[in-house]
């Protein structure tokens, strides 16, 4: 079975850094697309960083150059790095395997809270 475990979240003005971590379990990490995925208050889930088998990587529009998504397949874990907090990055922080976006075929974890005050 599939476990994926979040951390790292918290309150942070804007401006500020944070860096998410997430472990996941029962699944060959090393050959799935892992990724970070976000829900504001009364918004959609987004897709927000992936990275595939090949470490390529994949951004939204609105995190591009602010956000570094990254993972260590001997911990079978995955990061992202968050510079640059602006209020609308608030939301709930899920991370995901195994599709490169907002699939229905995804296992999601329970998430993080990132909160970002102007």
């Amino acid at each position: 079975q599939v476990h994926l475990t979040e951390s790292g979240g918290g309150s942070v003005q804007a401006g500020g850094s944070l860096r998410l971590s997430c472990v996941v379990s029962g699944y060959t990490f090393s050959s799935a697309c892992v990724g970070w995925h976000r829900q504001a208050p009364g918004k959609e889930r987004e897709g927000v960083a992936f990275i595939d088998s090949d470490d390529s990587t994949f951004y939204a529009d609105s995190v591009k150059g602010r956000f570094t998504v990254s993972k260590d397949n001997a911990k079978n874990t995955l990061y992202l790095q968050m510079d640059s907090l602006k209020p609308e990055d608030t939301g709930m922080y899920t991370c995901a395997a195994p599709e490169c976006s907002d699939s229905p075929y995804n296992t999601y974890g329970q998430g993080t809270q990132v909160t970002v005050s102007s």
